[in-house]
């Protein structure tokens, strides 16, 4: 199957003959979107692909219950965010009583990632970014690096635009603190 609009793939979804198939296309639509999303956000490219599989197999479950009032996208990127932000919450439980915090940790793995390929001026960005508040970090990579808009953000995260923005903008104020320092 070739189809790429996403209302002809819900409805070959509600078609038990054609689920396999239709979710198959969104699996390969929407994959490398989903994963980068991921990824900016845990950083460890291990984590990243497991958090996106849970991600298609809480998708593929809940189909039934997409009620395409969001579009299809933004219906996945919700659960991806949310299946990402349960995975940190379990994380930093384990770094309760630590020296280091799991946002610390994540800025040594990104040091070391054989998959990130970033100059220094990068690095330092994605550090700057690792220390922020989660929902601030949340919000910066959406708008930053997704390039959503605040309506689409607001429908994933269920925050009101005007909060969006402002959170935003602290994001982008303690960044430029940060590279400023360098």
């Amino acid at each position: 199957m070739d189809i790429n609009n996403d209302n002809e793939i819900v409805s070959l979804l509600k078609n038990p003959e054609s689920k396999n198939a239709a979710f198959s296309i969104i699996v390969e639509k929407y994959s490398k979107q989903l994963y980068y999303h991921i990824r900016r956000i845990v950083i460890d490219h291990q984590d990243a692909d497991d958090i996106l599989q849970d991600t298609f197999i809480k998708a593929f479950t809940k189909i039934d219950t997409f009620r395409s009032e969001s579009g299809l996208y933004t219906w996945l990127y919700r659960i991806a965010t949310n299946t990402t932000l349960n995975f940190l919450a379990t994380k930093k439980r384990f770094y309760t009583f630590s020296a280091l915090s799991y946002e610390d940790t994540l800025a040594e793995k990104l040091e070391g990632s054989q998959y990130f390929d970033g100059d220094k001026l990068q690095t330092e960005l994605q550090k700057a970014i690792l220390k922020l508040p989660e929902k601030q970090r949340l919000i910066f990579n959406m708008k930053y690096y997704d390039d959503l808009k605040y309506e689409e953000i607001s429908e994933i995260l269920g925050t009101s635009i005007g909060a969006l923005k402002a959170s935003y903008h602290h994001a982008v104020t303690k960044i430029e603190k940060y590279i400023n320092k360098l």
